[in-house]
Protein backbone atom coordinates (compact mmCIF):
# COMPACT_ATOMS: atom_id res chain seq x y z
CA UNK A 1 0.00 0.00 0.00
CA UNK A 2 1.27 3.80 -1.15
CA UNK A 3 1.80 6.63 1.22
CA UNK A 4 -1.19 7.92 -0.69
CA UNK A 5 -3.33 5.53 -0.53
CA UNK A 6 -2.80 5.58 4.16
CA UNK A 7 -2.68 9.09 3.92
CA UNK A 8 -6.38 8.51 1.91
CA UNK A 9 -8.17 6.83 5.00
CA UNK A 10 -7.49 9.69 8.02
CA UNK A 11 -8.38 11.84 5.24
CA UNK A 12 -11.64 10.05 4.42
CA UNK A 13 -12.55 9.62 7.46
CA UNK A 14 -12.24 13.51 8.54
CA UNK A 15 -14.39 14.41 5.07
CA UNK A 16 -16.97 12.16 6.35
CA UNK A 17 -17.81 13.64 9.93
CA UNK A 18 -18.15 16.70 7.97
CA UNK A 19 -20.32 15.37 5.71
CA UNK A 20 -22.71 13.69 8.58
CA UNK A 21 -22.60 16.81 10.52
CA UNK A 22 -24.80 18.63 7.86
CA UNK A 23 -26.87 15.61 6.92
CA UNK A 24 -27.84 15.35 10.58
CA UNK A 25 -29.26 18.96 11.04
CA UNK A 26 -31.21 18.91 7.44
CA UNK A 27 -33.94 21.34 7.96
CA UNK A 28 -31.61 24.06 9.63
CA UNK A 29 -29.11 23.06 6.78
CA UNK A 30 -31.66 23.83 3.95
CA UNK A 31 -33.27 26.76 5.70
CA UNK A 32 -29.58 28.32 5.44
CA UNK A 33 -29.47 27.78 1.47
CA UNK A 34 -32.74 29.21 1.13
CA UNK A 35 -31.71 32.40 2.83
CA UNK A 36 -28.24 32.05 1.07
CA UNK A 37 -29.48 31.85 -2.37
CA UNK A 38 -32.54 34.54 -2.14
CA UNK A 39 -29.84 37.10 -0.29
CA UNK A 40 -27.63 36.20 -3.31
CA UNK A 41 -30.40 36.40 -6.16
CA UNK A 42 -32.36 39.49 -4.70
CA UNK A 43 -30.38 42.18 -7.23
CA UNK A 44 -30.96 39.56 -10.61
CA UNK A 45 -33.51 40.39 -13.09
CA UNK A 46 -35.41 37.19 -11.51
CA UNK A 47 -35.51 38.35 -8.09
CA UNK A 48 -36.56 41.90 -9.14
CA UNK A 49 -39.23 40.63 -10.98
CA UNK A 50 -40.61 37.78 -8.24
CA UNK A 51 -39.67 39.98 -5.36
CA UNK A 52 -37.09 38.06 -3.76
CA UNK A 53 -36.93 41.50 -1.21
CA UNK A 54 -40.15 40.52 0.21
CA UNK A 55 -39.17 36.76 0.85
CA UNK A 56 -38.57 35.91 4.62
CA UNK A 57 -39.97 32.28 4.43
CA UNK A 58 -40.62 29.40 2.34
CA UNK A 59 -44.41 30.28 2.51
CA UNK A 60 -43.49 33.55 1.32
CA UNK A 61 -40.99 31.98 -1.63
CA UNK A 62 -43.60 29.92 -2.65
CA UNK A 63 -46.16 32.90 -3.20
CA UNK A 64 -43.42 34.45 -5.56
CA UNK A 65 -42.25 31.95 -7.79
CA UNK A 66 -44.09 28.95 -9.19
CA UNK A 67 -43.24 25.73 -10.23
CA UNK A 68 -41.46 25.90 -13.87
CA UNK A 69 -39.46 23.87 -16.00
CA UNK A 70 -37.17 24.85 -18.79
CA UNK A 71 -39.74 26.14 -21.08
CA UNK A 72 -41.38 28.62 -18.11
CA UNK A 73 -37.55 30.27 -17.43
CA UNK A 74 -36.64 30.25 -21.30
CA UNK A 75 -37.41 33.99 -21.78
CA UNK A 76 -34.80 34.45 -18.66
CA UNK A 77 -32.21 31.55 -19.86
CA UNK A 78 -32.25 33.38 -23.34
CA UNK A 79 -31.34 36.60 -21.66
CA UNK A 80 -28.45 35.35 -20.28
CA UNK A 81 -26.67 32.98 -23.53
CA UNK A 82 -26.88 36.44 -25.27
CA UNK A 83 -24.67 37.54 -23.17
CA UNK A 84 -26.33 39.46 -20.48
CA UNK A 85 -25.32 39.44 -16.53
CA UNK A 86 -27.31 38.95 -13.79
CA UNK A 87 -30.32 37.85 -14.50
CA UNK A 88 -30.65 34.75 -12.98
CA UNK A 89 -28.07 34.35 -11.01
CA UNK A 90 -25.11 37.21 -9.99
CA UNK A 91 -23.15 38.19 -13.03
CA UNK A 92 -22.94 35.68 -15.56
CA UNK A 93 -22.53 31.98 -15.76
CA UNK A 94 -19.03 29.86 -16.21
CA UNK A 95 -20.23 27.58 -18.45
CA UNK A 96 -23.38 26.20 -20.21
CA UNK A 97 -24.34 22.25 -20.21
CA UNK A 98 -25.73 21.46 -23.36
CA UNK A 99 -28.61 19.15 -22.91
CA UNK A 100 -30.98 17.65 -25.44
CA UNK A 101 -34.65 18.05 -24.43
CA UNK A 102 -38.11 16.28 -26.08
CA UNK A 103 -39.78 19.33 -26.32
CA UNK A 104 -37.68 22.44 -25.91
CA UNK A 105 -34.54 21.35 -28.62
CA UNK A 106 -30.79 21.62 -27.33
CA UNK A 107 -31.28 23.15 -23.85
CA UNK A 108 -28.28 25.44 -22.27
CA UNK A 109 -28.24 24.55 -18.52
CA UNK A 110 -26.07 27.44 -16.63
CA UNK A 111 -23.27 26.44 -14.72
CA UNK A 112 -22.01 29.24 -12.03
CA UNK A 113 -19.04 30.28 -10.20
CA UNK A 114 -20.48 29.18 -7.15
CA UNK A 115 -22.46 25.74 -8.60
CA UNK A 116 -19.66 24.51 -10.33
CA UNK A 117 -17.15 23.49 -7.30
CA UNK A 118 -20.41 21.58 -5.62
CA UNK A 119 -20.48 18.73 -8.94
CA UNK A 120 -16.72 18.02 -8.02
CA UNK A 121 -17.16 18.08 -4.14
CA UNK A 122 -20.06 15.57 -4.13
CA UNK A 123 -18.21 13.23 -6.62
CA UNK A 124 -15.40 13.50 -4.69
CA UNK A 125 -17.18 13.18 -1.46
CA UNK A 126 -18.69 9.72 -2.64
CA UNK A 127 -15.34 8.02 -2.87
CA UNK A 128 -14.32 9.25 0.07
CA UNK A 129 -16.94 8.04 2.23
CA UNK A 130 -16.41 4.63 0.30
CA UNK A 131 -13.06 4.63 1.81
CA UNK A 132 -13.89 5.69 5.19
CA UNK A 133 -16.46 3.08 5.72
CA UNK A 134 -14.24 0.33 4.12
CA UNK A 135 -11.17 1.47 5.85
CA UNK A 136 -9.16 0.58 2.81
CA UNK A 137 -8.04 3.38 -0.44
CA UNK A 138 -5.71 0.64 -2.25
CA UNK A 139 -7.82 1.28 -5.47
CA UNK A 140 -6.14 5.35 -5.60
CA UNK A 141 -2.62 3.74 -6.74
CA UNK A 142 -4.46 2.06 -9.60
CA UNK A 143 -5.92 3.61 -13.13
CA UNK A 144 -9.54 4.71 -12.84
CA UNK A 145 -11.50 5.37 -15.96
CA UNK A 146 -14.63 7.74 -16.10
CA UNK A 147 -16.79 6.90 -20.07
CA UNK A 148 -18.01 10.13 -20.57
CA UNK A 149 -18.55 12.82 -23.12
CA UNK A 150 -15.90 14.55 -25.28
CA UNK A 151 -14.18 17.47 -23.15
CA UNK A 152 -14.11 20.09 -26.07
CA UNK A 153 -16.07 23.30 -25.46
CA UNK A 154 -17.38 24.94 -27.53
CA UNK A 155 -17.73 29.47 -26.84
CA UNK A 156 -21.15 31.14 -26.50
CA UNK A 157 -20.88 35.06 -26.00
CA UNK A 158 -17.79 34.47 -23.85
CA UNK A 159 -19.57 31.61 -22.05
CA UNK A 160 -18.23 28.16 -22.50
CA UNK A 161 -20.38 25.47 -23.58
CA UNK A 162 -20.24 21.51 -23.57
CA UNK A 163 -21.93 18.15 -21.95
CA UNK A 164 -21.46 18.17 -18.46
CA UNK A 165 -19.59 15.12 -17.91
CA UNK A 166 -17.10 16.83 -20.63
CA UNK A 167 -17.44 20.00 -18.74
CA UNK A 168 -16.09 18.24 -15.45
CA UNK A 169 -13.50 16.42 -16.99
CA UNK A 170 -11.95 19.92 -16.84
CA UNK A 171 -11.62 19.44 -13.17
CA UNK A 172 -10.45 16.40 -12.44
CA UNK A 173 -7.77 16.80 -9.25
CA UNK A 174 -4.36 17.08 -10.24
CA UNK A 175 -3.01 13.79 -7.93
CA UNK A 176 -5.31 11.86 -10.18
CA UNK A 177 -4.08 12.79 -13.40
CA UNK A 178 -1.47 10.42 -13.38
CA UNK A 179 -4.19 7.55 -12.45
CA UNK A 180 -6.72 8.45 -15.18
CA UNK A 181 -8.04 7.24 -18.43
CA UNK A 182 -8.36 7.26 -20.87
CA UNK A 183 -5.88 10.38 -22.81
CA UNK A 184 -7.20 13.43 -23.59
CA UNK A 185 -7.00 12.59 -27.18
CA UNK A 186 -9.65 9.54 -26.92
CA UNK A 187 -11.56 11.42 -24.48
CA UNK A 188 -12.07 13.62 -27.39
CA UNK A 189 -13.15 11.32 -29.76
CA UNK A 190 -16.80 12.19 -30.77
CA UNK A 191 -17.61 8.76 -32.60
CA UNK A 192 -18.73 5.94 -29.99
CA UNK A 193 -18.41 3.02 -31.19
CA UNK A 194 -14.41 4.23 -32.36
CA UNK A 195 -14.09 5.70 -29.09
CA UNK A 196 -14.70 2.84 -27.26
CA UNK A 197 -12.16 0.74 -29.26
CA UNK A 198 -9.45 3.31 -28.61
CA UNK A 199 -10.76 2.88 -25.02
CA UNK A 200 -10.16 -1.34 -24.87
CA UNK A 201 -6.75 -0.68 -26.56
CA UNK A 202 -5.52 2.21 -24.05
CA UNK A 203 -6.67 0.25 -20.63
CA UNK A 204 -6.35 -3.72 -21.95
CA UNK A 205 -3.05 -3.80 -20.12
CA UNK A 206 -3.53 -1.41 -17.30
CA UNK A 207 -4.00 -2.16 -13.95
CA UNK A 208 -7.67 -0.65 -13.78
CA UNK A 209 -9.12 -0.21 -10.13
CA UNK A 210 -11.91 2.05 -10.59
CA UNK A 211 -14.39 2.11 -13.54
CA UNK A 212 -17.54 4.83 -13.92
CA UNK A 213 -19.98 5.43 -16.27
CA UNK A 214 -23.65 4.91 -17.77
CA UNK A 215 -23.98 0.86 -17.21
CA UNK A 216 -25.19 0.19 -20.82
CA UNK A 217 -22.27 1.97 -22.52
CA UNK A 218 -19.79 0.15 -19.87
CA UNK A 219 -21.32 -2.83 -20.71
CA UNK A 220 -19.89 -1.94 -24.45
CA UNK A 221 -16.89 -1.62 -23.04
CA UNK A 222 -16.77 -4.76 -21.05
CA UNK A 223 -17.66 -6.67 -23.93
CA UNK A 224 -15.24 -5.04 -26.05
CA UNK A 225 -12.84 -6.16 -23.75
CA UNK A 226 -14.04 -9.78 -23.42
CA UNK A 227 -14.16 -10.39 -27.60
CA UNK A 228 -10.15 -8.78 -27.37
CA UNK A 229 -8.83 -10.78 -24.90
CA UNK A 230 -11.38 -13.75 -24.84
CA UNK A 231 -10.95 -13.38 -20.51
CA UNK A 232 -13.56 -12.37 -17.81
CA UNK A 233 -13.23 -8.30 -16.44
CA UNK A 234 -11.97 -9.53 -13.42
CA UNK A 235 -8.92 -11.65 -15.10
CA UNK A 236 -8.41 -8.93 -16.99
CA UNK A 237 -8.44 -6.33 -14.30
CA UNK A 238 -8.01 -8.28 -11.15
CA UNK A 239 -8.06 -5.18 -8.60
CA UNK A 240 -11.25 -3.58 -9.93
CA UNK A 241 -13.35 -3.97 -7.12
CA UNK A 242 -16.36 -1.12 -7.52
CA UNK A 243 -18.05 0.13 -10.18
CA UNK A 244 -19.11 3.95 -10.29
CA UNK A 245 -22.59 4.53 -12.24
CA UNK A 246 -25.98 6.96 -12.36
CA UNK A 247 -28.58 7.81 -14.36
CA UNK A 248 -30.09 4.49 -14.52
CA UNK A 249 -31.83 2.02 -12.18
CA UNK A 250 -29.00 -0.46 -12.20
CA UNK A 251 -31.23 -3.43 -10.81
CA UNK A 252 -31.36 -4.47 -14.85
CA UNK A 253 -27.83 -4.78 -15.15
CA UNK A 254 -26.78 -6.48 -12.19
CA UNK A 255 -26.99 -9.98 -13.39
CA UNK A 256 -25.22 -9.06 -16.92
CA UNK A 257 -22.34 -7.24 -15.34
CA UNK A 258 -21.93 -10.12 -12.33
CA UNK A 259 -21.62 -12.07 -15.47
CA UNK A 260 -19.07 -10.20 -17.35
CA UNK A 261 -17.07 -9.10 -14.60
CA UNK A 262 -16.98 -12.77 -13.27
CA UNK A 263 -17.69 -11.63 -9.62
CA UNK A 264 -19.47 -9.76 -6.96
CA UNK A 265 -17.97 -6.25 -6.32
CA UNK A 266 -19.09 -2.85 -4.72
CA UNK A 267 -21.54 -0.23 -6.52
CA UNK A 268 -21.81 3.03 -5.70
CA UNK A 269 -24.25 4.88 -7.43
CA UNK A 270 -24.67 8.73 -8.50
CA UNK A 271 -27.52 11.47 -9.15
CA UNK A 272 -25.10 14.14 -11.32
CA UNK A 273 -27.78 16.61 -13.29
CA UNK A 274 -26.70 19.50 -15.34
CA UNK A 275 -29.04 21.16 -12.93
CA UNK A 276 -26.81 19.68 -9.47
CA UNK A 277 -25.39 17.30 -8.13
CA UNK A 278 -28.50 16.07 -6.06
CA UNK A 279 -27.14 12.82 -4.38
CA UNK A 280 -24.91 9.94 -4.06
CA UNK A 281 -24.44 6.35 -2.37
CA UNK A 282 -22.61 7.20 1.26
CA UNK A 283 -22.97 3.61 2.60
CA UNK A 284 -23.07 0.24 1.38
CA UNK A 285 -24.76 -0.75 4.03
CA UNK A 286 -28.02 1.40 3.22
CA UNK A 287 -30.41 1.91 0.85
CA UNK A 288 -30.73 4.67 -0.79
CA UNK A 289 -28.07 8.24 -1.94
CA UNK A 290 -27.36 10.92 0.72
CA UNK A 291 -29.40 13.82 -0.76
CA UNK A 292 -27.12 17.13 -1.30
CA UNK A 293 -28.72 19.12 1.26
CA UNK A 294 -25.76 21.03 1.56
CA UNK A 295 -24.39 22.10 -1.94
CA UNK A 296 -25.92 25.45 -3.14
CA UNK A 297 -29.54 23.83 -4.20
CA UNK A 298 -32.82 24.02 -1.79
CA UNK A 299 -35.16 21.13 -3.05
CA UNK A 300 -39.09 20.82 -3.27
CA UNK A 301 -41.31 18.41 -3.78
CA UNK A 302 -44.76 17.45 -5.19
CA UNK A 303 -46.75 14.25 -4.48
CA UNK A 304 -45.96 12.87 -8.15
CA UNK A 305 -50.00 11.39 -8.05
CA UNK A 306 -51.11 15.26 -7.67
CA UNK A 307 -48.43 16.58 -10.26
CA UNK A 308 -51.19 17.45 -12.78
CA UNK A 309 -53.44 18.52 -10.79
CA UNK A 310 -54.89 22.38 -10.97
CA UNK A 311 -52.87 23.32 -7.49
CA UNK A 312 -50.72 20.31 -5.97
CA UNK A 313 -48.93 20.44 -2.99
CA UNK A 314 -45.93 21.89 -2.73
CA UNK A 315 -43.29 20.73 0.21
CA UNK A 316 -39.86 21.31 1.28
CA UNK A 317 -37.70 18.31 2.93
CA UNK A 318 -39.59 18.89 6.61
CA UNK A 319 -42.68 17.54 4.98
CA UNK A 320 -41.51 14.20 2.97
CA UNK A 321 -42.59 10.64 3.89
CA UNK A 322 -41.15 7.37 3.20
CA UNK A 323 -42.57 5.55 0.97
CA UNK A 324 -44.02 7.99 -1.46
CA UNK A 325 -43.18 8.74 -5.46
CA UNK A 326 -42.60 12.58 -5.31
CA UNK A 327 -41.47 14.76 -8.24
CA UNK A 328 -38.53 16.83 -7.49
CA UNK A 329 -38.14 20.48 -7.58
CA UNK A 330 -34.81 22.77 -7.68
CA UNK A 331 -34.14 25.83 -6.62
CA UNK A 332 -29.93 26.32 -7.12
CA UNK A 333 -26.80 28.63 -7.28
CA UNK A 334 -26.61 28.63 -10.61
CA UNK A 335 -30.40 30.23 -11.22
CA UNK A 336 -32.46 27.80 -11.72
CA UNK A 337 -35.88 28.79 -9.86
CA UNK A 338 -38.91 26.29 -9.20
CA UNK A 339 -37.24 24.09 -11.32
CA UNK A 340 -38.96 20.56 -12.17
CA UNK A 341 -35.82 18.40 -13.67
CA UNK A 342 -38.62 15.89 -14.73
CA UNK A 343 -37.67 12.93 -12.24
CA UNK A 344 -39.22 11.27 -9.61
CA UNK A 345 -38.04 10.35 -6.48
CA UNK A 346 -39.04 8.25 -3.30
CA UNK A 347 -36.86 8.84 0.23
CA UNK A 348 -35.59 5.70 1.94
CA UNK A 349 -34.37 7.30 4.77
CA UNK A 350 -35.32 10.25 6.97
CA UNK A 351 -32.76 10.79 9.48
CA UNK A 352 -30.35 11.03 7.28
CA UNK A 353 -32.67 12.21 4.11
CA UNK A 354 -31.35 9.46 1.52
CA UNK A 355 -33.68 9.10 -1.95
CA UNK A 356 -33.44 6.60 -4.86
CA UNK A 357 -34.43 7.32 -8.55
CA UNK A 358 -37.89 6.08 -9.57
CA UNK A 359 -38.25 7.03 -12.80
CA UNK A 360 -39.42 10.58 -15.22
CA UNK A 361 -42.81 12.05 -14.33
CA UNK A 362 -43.46 12.62 -18.25
CA UNK A 363 -42.35 8.78 -18.58
CA UNK A 364 -45.04 6.68 -18.39
CA UNK A 365 -47.69 4.73 -19.67
CA UNK A 366 -51.58 5.45 -18.82
CA UNK A 367 -52.85 4.98 -22.68
CA UNK A 368 -55.96 3.18 -20.43
CA UNK A 369 -55.74 5.22 -17.38
CA UNK A 370 -53.48 2.92 -15.11
CA UNK A 371 -50.31 5.36 -15.01
CA UNK A 372 -47.55 2.87 -15.08
CA UNK A 373 -44.37 4.63 -14.12
CA UNK A 374 -40.57 3.51 -14.01
CA UNK A 375 -40.20 2.36 -10.86
CA UNK A 376 -42.83 -0.57 -11.54
CA UNK A 377 -41.84 -2.05 -14.80
CA UNK A 378 -38.14 -2.09 -13.36
CA UNK A 379 -39.85 -3.71 -10.07
CA UNK A 380 -41.68 -5.80 -12.32
CA UNK A 381 -38.73 -7.28 -14.71
CA UNK A 382 -36.27 -7.33 -11.61
CA UNK A 383 -39.32 -9.72 -9.53
CA UNK A 384 -39.20 -12.31 -12.93
CA UNK A 385 -35.22 -12.72 -13.01
CA UNK A 386 -34.56 -12.47 -9.48
CA UNK A 387 -32.60 -16.15 -8.74
CA UNK A 388 -32.31 -16.96 -12.39
CA UNK A 389 -29.53 -16.99 -14.81
CA UNK A 390 -31.70 -14.52 -17.03
CA UNK A 391 -29.63 -11.65 -18.06
CA UNK A 392 -31.62 -8.52 -19.71
CA UNK A 393 -29.13 -5.54 -21.90
CA UNK A 394 -31.89 -3.05 -21.90
CA UNK A 395 -35.44 -2.81 -22.32
CA UNK A 396 -38.22 -0.65 -22.75
CA UNK A 397 -42.15 -0.35 -22.87
CA UNK A 398 -45.34 1.14 -24.82
CA UNK A 399 -48.43 0.23 -24.64
CA UNK A 400 -50.10 -1.30 -27.82
CA UNK A 401 -53.57 0.78 -28.55
CA UNK A 402 -54.62 -0.95 -32.11
CA UNK A 403 -53.50 -4.25 -32.09
CA UNK A 404 -54.27 -6.74 -35.07
CA UNK A 405 -56.38 -8.47 -33.47
CA UNK A 406 -57.56 -9.06 -29.70
CA UNK A 407 -57.39 -6.65 -26.57
CA UNK A 408 -54.82 -4.00 -26.19
CA UNK A 409 -51.76 -4.84 -24.01
CA UNK A 410 -48.47 -3.43 -23.03
CA UNK A 411 -45.56 -4.33 -24.94
CA UNK A 412 -42.24 -4.86 -23.46
CA UNK A 413 -39.27 -4.82 -25.60
CA UNK A 414 -36.51 -6.70 -24.15
CA UNK A 415 -33.12 -7.23 -25.84
CA UNK A 416 -31.57 -10.60 -23.61
CA UNK A 417 -28.01 -12.23 -22.73
CA UNK A 418 -29.42 -15.26 -21.17
CA UNK A 419 -33.18 -15.52 -22.52
CA UNK A 420 -35.64 -17.27 -20.27
CA UNK A 421 -36.75 -21.07 -21.51
CA UNK A 422 -40.30 -20.56 -21.31
CA UNK A 423 -41.01 -16.75 -22.31
CA UNK A 424 -44.41 -16.94 -21.74
CA UNK A 425 -44.07 -17.73 -17.60
CA UNK A 426 -41.37 -15.21 -17.98
CA UNK A 427 -43.87 -12.70 -18.94
CA UNK A 428 -46.28 -13.90 -16.49
CA UNK A 429 -44.27 -13.15 -13.28
CA UNK A 430 -43.48 -9.66 -15.02
CA UNK A 431 -47.50 -9.43 -15.83
CA UNK A 432 -48.33 -10.92 -12.25
CA UNK A 433 -45.78 -8.28 -10.62
CA UNK A 434 -47.28 -4.97 -12.62
CA UNK A 435 -50.66 -6.46 -11.20
CA UNK A 436 -49.78 -6.66 -7.35
CA UNK A 437 -47.93 -3.09 -7.84
CA UNK A 438 -50.38 -1.41 -9.69
CA UNK A 439 -54.13 -1.76 -8.87
CA UNK A 440 -55.50 0.32 -12.18
CA UNK A 441 -53.27 -2.18 -14.65
CA UNK A 442 -55.04 -5.03 -12.49
CA UNK A 443 -58.30 -3.67 -12.65
CA UNK A 444 -57.89 -3.34 -16.74
CA UNK A 445 -56.46 -6.92 -17.07
CA UNK A 446 -59.14 -8.11 -14.68
CA UNK A 447 -62.22 -6.40 -16.29
CA UNK A 448 -60.50 -7.56 -19.69
CA UNK A 449 -59.77 -3.97 -21.10
CA UNK A 450 -56.47 -5.10 -21.43
CA UNK A 451 -54.78 -8.70 -22.05
CA UNK A 452 -51.79 -9.74 -20.26
CA UNK A 453 -48.26 -7.81 -21.64
CA UNK A 454 -46.18 -9.31 -24.33
CA UNK A 455 -42.54 -9.12 -25.06
CA UNK A 456 -40.78 -8.85 -28.11
CA UNK A 457 -36.98 -9.99 -28.28
CA UNK A 458 -34.67 -7.17 -30.00
CA UNK A 459 -31.72 -8.81 -31.45
CA UNK A 460 -28.27 -8.47 -29.58
CA UNK A 461 -26.77 -4.90 -30.16
CA UNK A 462 -30.20 -3.90 -30.99
CA UNK A 463 -30.82 -1.06 -28.69
CA UNK A 464 -27.33 0.26 -29.68
CA UNK A 465 -28.52 0.02 -33.58
CA UNK A 466 -31.90 2.34 -32.23
CA UNK A 467 -29.58 4.58 -30.19
CA UNK A 468 -27.26 5.10 -33.88
CA UNK A 469 -30.43 5.49 -36.24
CA UNK A 470 -31.72 8.05 -33.83
CA UNK A 471 -28.70 9.89 -33.41
CA UNK A 472 -27.92 9.25 -29.36
CA UNK A 473 -25.15 6.47 -29.70
CA UNK A 474 -22.91 6.99 -26.67
CA UNK A 475 -22.36 9.24 -23.65
CA UNK A 476 -25.32 10.83 -21.46
CA UNK A 477 -28.05 8.92 -23.53
CA UNK A 478 -30.32 6.70 -22.20
CA UNK A 479 -33.30 4.26 -23.48
CA UNK A 480 -36.47 5.60 -21.48
CA UNK A 481 -37.65 2.73 -19.46
CA UNK A 482 -41.11 3.51 -20.88
CA UNK A 483 -43.20 5.63 -22.73
CA UNK A 484 -46.82 6.76 -23.30
CA UNK A 485 -46.40 6.57 -26.91
CA UNK A 486 -45.55 4.15 -29.71
CA UNK A 487 -42.27 6.23 -30.84
CA UNK A 488 -39.66 4.27 -29.78
CA UNK A 489 -41.83 1.47 -30.32
CA UNK A 490 -42.15 1.80 -34.05
CA UNK A 491 -38.23 2.69 -34.51
CA UNK A 492 -37.27 -0.97 -32.18
CA UNK A 493 -39.65 -3.08 -34.67
CA UNK A 494 -37.03 -2.94 -37.39
CA UNK A 495 -34.24 -4.77 -34.79
CA UNK A 496 -36.53 -7.35 -33.45
CA UNK A 497 -35.21 -11.28 -34.23
CA UNK A 498 -37.68 -12.71 -35.91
Amino acid sequence: MSIKSLLAIPFAKKAQKKVYKWAYKPHETQEKVLRKLIKKAKNTAFGKDHNFNQIHTYSDFKKQVKVTDYEGLRAYVDRVVSGEKNVLWKGKPLYFAKTSGTTSGAKYIPITKDSMPTHIKAAKEALLCYIAEKNEASFVDGKMIFLQGSPVLEKINGVKLGRLSGIVAHYVPQYLLKNRLPSWETNCIEDWDTKVDAIVEETVNEDMTVISGIPSWVQMYFEKLIDKTGKKISEIFPNFNFFIYGGVNFEAYKNKFETLIGKKIDYIELYPASEGFIAYQDSQKEVGMLLQLNSGIFYEFIPANQFFDDNPPRISIEEVQLGVNYVIILNTNAGLWGYNIGDTVEFTSLMPYRIKVTGRIKHFISAFGEHVIGKEVETALNDAIKGTKINVSEFTVAPQVNPESGLPFHEWFVEFENEPEDMDEFASKIDASMQVQNVYYFDLIEGKILQPLLIRKVNKGGFHEYMKSIGKFGGQNKIPRLSDNRKIADVLQNFLKD
